[in-house]
């Protein structure tokens, strides 16, 4: 009797697993499909060792390739070690699946645009100096801004009252800026923890992020800006497809951020936790990140797009760092910076 009840208990536990990695494999390739060269990389791994998918080796060249053609570090390193022994992929197989894809990816728009064509568009990737970085489609929404009630008594007074949003629909970066993005604008690298150039650029004040801004919108001629604290807000949320969870993406801290409880004392490659229900890394966790707006107190009012007051002696910070712990991670957090601080633990993330 004990044996059965044993092998139904493992027979479940494999049933579990094995459901898990198949919903994962499934968002990973929604993501890689929207533009998201680490959900790229990530899925050609699980068709390379069968992980939520059966192993389809043509599928992994294919993924790997699309995530080097669109910058990605890892995918461009593997590639350098897999085509040492020759391609596998036929030429006509790569034009099969790249139909696939486009057709795939422009029904996912149309899902994301619904009746209304309101949405923002799909995701956009750019390239500045030889570097990659990807803008998340958000599609604008109502949500209620600050102390909601999965934040239960971490709320903090700044956080308070609740109150709704609207929000037009807008873009925001898939990850923090990085080192090797900051340094193709700027021509150096400010932070502290230097060595590998995907880490989140750290140790810029907002003054420093508005100059990066102005050389970037030359370089791109697009009109890239920081976040405001509400877009930064509803963006680690979830947007519209929020899940209502304490951190950006689950209520379990270690899923989604490097903090004071897993970091070891230093910021982390950015894309390494998971993701959002956005698709959106590291909005909890690894470095805060400066918002446009001024910082002030909260009103019980519905706002539209708010920018917050016209001057502060402080900027908002959002997201907590390498170095805070669960409470200072929460999406609803709210921290203070002067204009001129450089931290290392304080970088940024684009809007547009």
């Amino acid at each position: 009797m004990k044996k059965l009840l044993l092998f139904s208990i493992l027979t479940l536990l494999t049933v579990l697993v094995a459901s898990a990695a198949i919903t994962y494999s499934r968002e990973l390739e929604e993501r890689a499909i929207l533009g998201d060269n680490v959900a790229m990389w990530q899925l050609s791994q699980c068709y390379r060792f069968s992980y939520g998918v059966d192993q389809d080796l043509d599928k992994a060249d294919y993924w790997l390739d699309r995530a080097a053609e669109e910058g990605n570090v890892d995918a461009l390193n593997q590639k350098v070690l897999l085509d040492d022994k020759g391609k596998r992929l036929s030429e006509s197989k790569r034009r099969e699946l790249a139909v696939v894809e486009r057709r795939e990816r422009e029904r996912l728009q149309a899902k994301a645009e619904g009746p209304s064509g309101s949405s923002q568009g799909p995701n956009r990737t750019f390239t500045v100096g030889g570097v990659s970085f990807t803008m998340v489609a958000v599609q604008g929404g109502t949500f209620t801004m600050g102390a909601t009630s999965e934040q239960g008594s971490d709320a903090e007074d700044i956080e308070k009252p609740a109150h709704k949003v609207i929000l037009s629909s807008y873009h925001i970066g898939q990850t923090e800026v990085t080192q090797a993005l900051w340094e193709a604008v700027m021509g150096s690298n400010p932070s502290d923890f230097k060595g590998v150039n995907r880490r989140p650029v750290e140790q810029v004040s907002w003054d420093d992020c508005q100059e990066f801004i102005r050389k970037l919108n030359a370089k791109t001629g697009k009109n890239f800006r920081l976040p405001t604290e509400a877009e930064w807000e509803f963006a680690a949320r979830g947007g519209n497809l929020s899940k209502e969870y304490k951190y950006s993406g689950s209520d379990n801290l270690d899923d989604v951020a490097w903090s004071g409880e897993n970091s070891g004392g230093t910021t982390h490659n950015v894309g390494t936790k998971r993701a959002n229900e956005l698709g959106l890394y590291d909005m909890s966790g690894n470095v805060y990140e400066w918002c446009s707006d001024w910082f002030g107190t909260y009103s019980s009012s519905s706002q539209t797009n708010p920018t917050g007051p016209s001057w502060s002696f402080h900027h908002a910070v959002r997201g907590g760092c390498w170095f805070t712990y669960a409470r200072d991670c929460r999406v609803s957090s709210r921290f203070i910076s002067t204009p001129d601080d450089r931290v290392n633990a304080l970088g940024l993330r684009l809007a547009l």
